[in-house]
């Protein structure tokens, strides 16, 4: 069993420490690891320490300090209690990281809100009681999640805190593109397509404009955040027409635990012939299906890209991951009538430079053309010089996003709207 130890997300900046300037802390919990960090609470927040817990759900979980200048990192093994205690574990440790700064606002990740998800917003009672009511949407994140906002709210209870939902970013998909095939009163009581890795994008489209231009960020654009959670988006215009996630995070591309798109015949199947309880069947979907089920020993991108040359159930779970990403990048292409900006991102598309050449292979019809020496070394931009698409290596960075959001609306005064107007940042 590890060791455990304290939650070090590392030093922070002496600069910074001897300013006593106000904090922006910002929370991101996703489903194999929890990123936190530290920003100054200014116009361009800039940060201050963070780090993160990684590999939730395997036997080595360990904590690693963000990559900070002029700090040295850390990394540490860690025994993962329940997500209460993780949570309660995390913010002690946040609070010795902060010491005697104020702190301005807290800002959580929030991946499924539902029909009260579409806007970024200050969190209340009332808020909190409806994310409650989403736990059956999104089991792999909402429990961690509810847990950090309430291990917050008892460490920082005057604080204001806000959720920053990833369904904001779709809140606008076309109609055609938000419809379910299901009949229409569903439909009528919020039932639709939302998409998912929204803060993620909206960190993307600012960095392409960024490197880019605007130009670049107007045109056809596909955003793939691959990661332990994994999906894609269509952007056109700087905004999203669709997206490989619907109703529930459990949708789309094949993920580390997750199935993506199952034919609904197979639950029913399931139901009957292995007598599988509405419990049961959504722990099978959330927590045994995927990468891991495929292969029948990791989840992580990285342990099957090492093992595939020896373990065929590897190279299968990779090809497969690859494979069904490759359809959805021409799937997405199509909507888009044409692409002019691939952009991977996420722990997969940011780190495993096999998984991009997978995806890529024989993308050629649709003017994707890889350097193979670019893709191996992890330069910003992997397309060949005659590749008509430029794809992009873009490190993502969620928590900035939401240290923006929350600043945003921890300014607005007592009587202004509790939400961001747009998903957004300007």
């Amino acid at each position: 069993m590890p060791e455990q130890h304290p939650i070090h997300p590392g030093s922070v900046s002496p600069v910074a420490a001897a300013g006593g300037e106000r904090l922006i802390i910002a929370i991101n919990g996703g489903s194999s690891s929890i990123k936190f960090a530290g920003f100054t609470a200014s116009p361009q927040p800039q940060r201050q320490f963070g780090g993160q817990v990684e590999r939730l759900g395997h036997s080595d979980a360990r904590v690693a300090a963000a990559s900070i200048p002029g700090v040295t990192s850390e990394e540490q093994s860690i025994e993962v209690p329940s997500a209460d205690q993780l949570a309660q574990r995390l913010i002690s440790d946040l609070r010795l990281r902060i010491g005697g700064r104020p702190v301005a606002g807290i800002g959580h990740r929030v991946v499924h809100g539902g029909v009260h998800g579409l806007d970024h917003q200050r969190i209340t009672p009332k808020l909190l009681a409806e994310l409650r009511q989403t736990i059956p949407l999104d089991r792999a994140h909402a429990p961690r999640e509810i847990a950090l906002i309430e291990a917050s709210t008892a460490a920082f209870p005057a604080i204001p805190q806000v959720a920053c939902f990833d369904t904001a970013f779709h809140r606008d998909l076309p109609p055609v593109a938000r419809l379910l095939p299901i009949p229409r009163h569903f439909l009528n009581a919020g039932v639709r397509r939302f998409g998912f890795h929204g803060l993620s994008y909206t960190y993307l489209m600012q960095r392409l404009a960024e490197l880019d231009g605007p130009q670049a960020a107007n045109g056809r654009v596909i955003l793939a955040h691959l990661g332990s959670g994994a999906s894609m988006v269509a952007v056109r215009a700087g905004k999203p027409v669709d997206t490989t996630m619907g109703f529930t995070p459990t949708s789309g591309l094949v993920m580390g635990t997750r199935p993506g798109d199952l034919d609904p015949g197979l639950l029913a199947y399931l139901i009957r012939a292995q007598r599988m309880s509405p419990d049961a069947l959504e722990k099978f979907v959330s927590e045994q299906c995927g990468l891991l089920g495929i292969s029948e020993t990791s989840s992580d991108m990285r342990d099957l890209l090492g093992r595939r040359a020896t373990d065929p159930r590897a190279a299968e779970a990779v090809d497969l991951f690859c494979y069904q990403a490759k359809k959805f990048v021409g799937a997405l292409h199509a909507a888009l009538g044409g692409l002019d900006t691939l952009v991977f991102s996420g722990g997969i598309g940011e780190h495993a430079p096999e998984a991009r050449a997978g995806i890529c292979e024989g993308l050629d019809c649709l003017g994707v053309q890889l350097d193979p020496v670019r893709n191996a070394t992890g330069q910003p931009i992997i397309s060949a010089s005659t590749s008509r698409v430029v794809v992009r290596v873009i490190a993502t960075d969620e928590e900035l996003v939401i240290a923006q959001l929350c600043l945003r609306l921890t300014a607005l005064g007592a009587d202004a709207p509790k939400r961001a107007d747009h998903p957004s940042i300007p």
